[in-house]
């Protein structure tokens, strides 16, 4: 960047706001024109383009975390004290801020790399003399500021967060609505922004004059992981601060990123939303949700298996009831038996009493009939025929009746085996004939 564009971007008050004195009484260095702090520290640094420029420390004793302020274009630390005051004091933060070359009593000229050095130089001094550690600084740039900001931003993995207040997209798209990226353009924050990885918070006005609402509207687009944007309505480009939400939205952002330094992000449409304050409730509530429905569970399983361990015991005392049963029946069925033997033995007693006097009547009518045919026989006249058809059915007849009397048997000793000997001495009748 040459002499000439330098001239077009920066603007340093001329002639500075303050001055630097030298203490002799405590042998520290102050400024000029503004009010005397114990808690407020000035020094003088050297930066690697051989540059001196001068930093203000606004020590909080209740703070934790810094912020790294790097101030906007025609203004420097003189008239930046009372608002660097109120945001350590609002905010309860560790407050630096320095000058760039050629700004203010820094000695050089201001250009582009020039501000990248004094930046380093200025973080540098943070953690080496004030002993800040790089995951409790907070890098806050605003308007022509965002530039070194976002420059040293994406050299820190291990940073806290960043604050763009009024950002610009580059500084050719101040002055025109470019589509591309040209050489001579100066800080390029359209093509930094999605190289950071920690939360960035941007606040801008809605009625910008100096750096239109788009630019700040495109970059929290590009973000990485964005936290929730405050869009001041009719806010212009240097009176931000006036607004009460200004100091309401910040206050929120740092006790957000204070208390879980490790945030949780949303992806949204690809896009990450970084978690509010009121997301973080939720999320606890949430958690405090699931630890209860794991304590239910867990009770719930010990009931379950309390349930099934009774289940088991009444199984078994089932199975023994079952068992002592089954040994019973055992038991019962000779007693069934018995009773069958006892109850068949009745009946084949009465059978057989039928059968011996079936057996009496059929053998004295076979010796009747004996008797009968022997006297035919001595009688003369007698058909041979006749006698011959009346000696073969008698046969027959006799067959016949000795058929069912075997039947008769079988079916005794079927149903009772134990009642044969009655069968054998009901034969001896018929065993003489």
């Amino acid at each position: 960047m040459g002499p000439m564009t330098s001239k077009l971007a920066f603007h340093p008050p001329n002639p500075p706001s303050y001055s630097i004195i030298n203490d002799t009484s405590t042998g520290k260095m102050r400024l000029s024109n503004v009010p005397v702090k114990d808690n407020v520290h000035v020094r003088k640094i050297w930066t690697e383009k051989g540059n001196e420029i001068v930093t203000l420390y606004v020590k909080n004793p209740l703070a934790t975390l810094a912020i790294l302020f790097s101030h906007g274009n025609a203004i420097d630390l003189g008239l930046m004290f009372n608002m660097l005051l109120e945001l350590s004091d609002h905010l309860c933060v560790n407050v630096m801020g320095y000058d760039y070359s050629g700004y203010g009593r820094s000695s050089g000229e201001p250009r582009e790399k020039d501000t990248y050095a004094d930046i380093q130089a200025a973080y540098t001094c943070l953690v080496d003399t004030y002993g800040v550690k790089e995951d409790n600084v907070i890098l806050y740039g605003q308007s022509i500021g965002s530039g070194p900001t976002l420059d040293l931003a994406i050299g820190m993995p291990r940073l806290r967060a960043v604050i763009l207040h009024s950002p610009i997209l580059s500084g050719l798209r101040v002055m025109y609505p470019v589509k591309r990226n040209y050489w001579f353009d100066i800080y390029k924050n359209i093509d930094k922004i999605g190289l950071v990885d920690c939360p960035v918070l941007i606040i801008h006005g809605t009625a910008d004059e100096t750096v239109d609402f788009t630019h700040g509207k495109k970059l929290w687009e590009l973000c990485k992981k964005k936290y929730e944007p405050l869009w001041i309505v009719g806010g212009n480009h240097c009176n931000l601060e006036m607004y009460p939400q200004y100091l309401r939205h910040l206050k929120n952002f740092i006790l957000d990123i204070e208390d879980t330094p490790n945030m949780c992000y949303v992806n949204h449409r690809d896009e990450s939303l970084f978690i509010n304050r009121k997301c973080r409730s939720f999320t606890l509530q949430t958690r405090r949700v699931e630890q209860e429905r794991a304590r239910h569970s867990v009770g719930s399983r010990e009931k379950l298996r309390t349930s099934i361990g009774r289940i088991e015991r009444s199984r078994k005392s089932a199975d023994r009831t079952s068992k002592a049963r089954l040994s019973m029946d055992q038991l019962d069925k000779p007693r069934n038996s018995f009773d069958c033997l006892r109850r068949y033995g009745k009946i084949s007693s009465l059978m057989q009493s039928r059968l011996l006097q079936t057996g009496s009547n059929t053998y004295s009518r076979f010796m009747t009939h004996k008797q009968h045919k022997n006297c035919r026989q001595n009688k003369p006249g007698v058909d041979r025929k006749t006698s011959s058809s009346t000696a073969s059915k008698v046969p027959n007849a006799e067959i016949f009746n000795r058929l069912r009397q075997w039947i008769n048997v079988l079916f005794v000793v079927c149903l009772s085996p134990t009642r044969l000997l009655y069968a054998v001495s009901f034969w001896e009748p018929s065993t003489k004939v």
